[in-house]
């Protein structure tokens, strides 16, 4: 089975650099209409809406974006760090009758579909999805709950999603990637 995670936005700390990337709010779903939102360190990154169409960062050697369907649909990729696909998609009829979301013709709920590859990443990583990558990580969710939750909010929370102020951070390493998700963008 899969292991669900409402993801809104997720915020990339790497070296002196913010990556986002996230899914706008949005009343109605289409699939026409872009709902990506991508930055670098508070400047907005305008990807044109063409397959393939492709952003190489002037500030950081190796950063690329590029557009994997002509909306809602990106790949991201750190040479030699990570490599991450990102689709924001709407929460399903389904998904809302299961979970209780509430989810009406006129109010839809928009997320990442998100999946990561991270090059040479130690067992230094911790976080809510980063700890999913040690190689001694053990789930400990109960997967038959109608809507599991991982890791206690008073481990995680912090003030923005760029912030190192939950009571876990490891910031510090000038090598290190440090990762915090977020409900709101």
């Amino acid at each position: 089975g899969r292991n669900f995670t409402w993801i809104q936005a997720i915020g990339i700390r790497f070296a002196d650099h913010r990556l986002l990337v996230g899914a706008k709010r949005t009343v109605k779903w289409s699939n026409r209409v872009d709902r990506l939102e991508i930055g670098l360190d508070d400047e907005t990154i305008d990807l044109p809406a063409k397959l393939d169409a492709r952003w190489e960062s002037a500030a950081v050697a190796g950063l690329t974006i590029t557009r994997t369907a002509t909306t809602n649909g990106i790949r991201v990729q750190l040479k030699g760090v990570f490599d991450i696909m990102a689709s924001v998609v709407p929460v399903t009829e389904k998904d809302s009758r299961i979970h209780n979301y509430g989810v009406t013709e006129d109010d839809c709920l928009a997320h990442l579909d998100i999946g990561f590859k991270f090059h040479d990443l130690t067992d230094d990583v911790h976080g809510v999805l980063g700890q999913t990558y040690r190689s001694d990580y053990i789930n400990k969710l109960r997967v038959s709950a109608s809507m599991p939750v991982m890791g206690g909010i008073t481990s995680y929370v912090s003030s923005d999603i760029f912030s190192t102020d939950c009571a876990v951070a490891r910031f510090g390493r000038r090598t290190s990637i440090s990762m915090v998700a977020s409900s709101d963008s």
